[in-house]
């Protein structure tokens, strides 16, 4: 029953665009444009009503009564499109121990500053010169 309302739906939506595009506007000429063209009536002059007004008002009609027949199904299932999912495979990862602001709570030393001058001393590293290549920062674990 759903799937069939679902397709009449995509139908009827299909044929109401089809039929307001196939309309030509009232005062769709340059009068239009300055306000000329019609009468004193809110919407312009009334004309009679032509098959593809019709057809927009019958499409229109159809359209809502799809529309509203979708949601009240919709709304009679029980549960969420959420509560059925699978849970993420993954948990969220810690984040680093001793990294550049320390971890708090945990008893682990802060970081130590780097000393002045920018640069970071090394063990067994050769002189450098005043400009040196900034060392590489360690992996993520």
């Amino acid at each position: 029953m759903e799937i069939i309302l679902i397709v009449l739906h995509v139908i009827v939506c299909f044929v109401l665009i089809m039929v307001v595009l196939l309309q030509s506007g009232k005062a769709a000429d340059l009068a239009g444009a300055f306000g000329g063209g019609g009468s004193q009536t809110a919407f312009g002059s009334r004309g009679a009503a032509t098959v593809l007004t019709r057809a927009t008002t019958v499409a229109a009609v159809m359209f809502m009564f799809t529309s509203l027949s979708l949601a009240i199904l919709g709304s009679r299932r029980s549960g969420s499109v959420l509560e059925s999912a699978a849970p993420p495979a993954s948990a969220p990862a810690a984040p680093a121990a001793g990294g550049p602001t320390g971890t708090a709570g945990t008893g682990a030393a802060p970081a130590k500053p780097a000393p002045p001058g920018g640069e970071t001393p090394q063990k067994n590293a050769a002189p450098s010169s005043p400009v040196s290549a900034p060392a590489p920062s360690p992996a993520p674990r």
